[in-house]
């Protein structure tokens, strides 16, 4: 494969991945105006090298720092921290090694506190589902290898209402 293709292929990828952020950042203010939860996309660490192009507009040339952590993090109105991640795929399965270490790490580490901890995965931008983290993270334990099938990806499929992937439906909320 030549070095073009590869890049039409990440830039599609990097588009689609965006697109998919886009609704689950629709789907956080959904959430968030009904008073059901409050939770953000988490900016990437970025360091800014030099300024580019129109100064007032405030664009410069960076680069990422480090890993990234999970995409979005927040809390749920019963004062609980809901954490996820964000993943994209065009094929018919889902591999667990698209959750760098990094990523693995936070979820971790989140789900050790007491976060509710979630992969997000797109599947094509048609369908979508909400796997919990001690699932996701070890595939091989739940299913005897590292992907997980559209057939095993169905119990944690997501509605949608009026445009909206109801990404918090059935997360269960508790009483203070």
């Amino acid at each position: 494969m030549s070095d073009v293709n590869r890049q039409m292929i990440g830039w599609r990828s990097q588009a689609v991945g965006g697109m998919f952020e886009n609704i689950l950042s629709a789907s956080c203010n959904y959430y968030r105006e009904r008073g059901v939860a409050i939770v953000d996309k988490t900016p990437e660490p970025m360091r800014p090298i030099k300024p580019y192009g129109d100064r007032r507009r405030g664009q410069y040339i960076a680069c990422y720092e480090k890993q990234a952590q999970p995409d979005y993090k927040g809390v749920l109105c019963d004062g609980r921290a809901i954490i996820f991640e964000a993943k994209h795929t065009d094929h018919d399965r889902i591999q667990e090694s698209v959750i760098t270490k990094t990523q693995r790490q936070g979820l971790d580490d989140f789900r050790t506190m007491g976060a509710q901890c979630f992969v997000m995965v797109s599947m094509g931008l048609q369908s979508f589902y909400r796997v919990p983290w001690e699932v996701f993270g070890d595939m091989k334990s739940h299913y005897g290898r590292k992907y997980m099938t559209l057939e095993e990806l169905a119990p944690y499929k997501l509605s949608q209402k009026m445009g909206t992937v109801l990404i918090l439906e059935g997360v269960e909320l508790h009483e203070n």
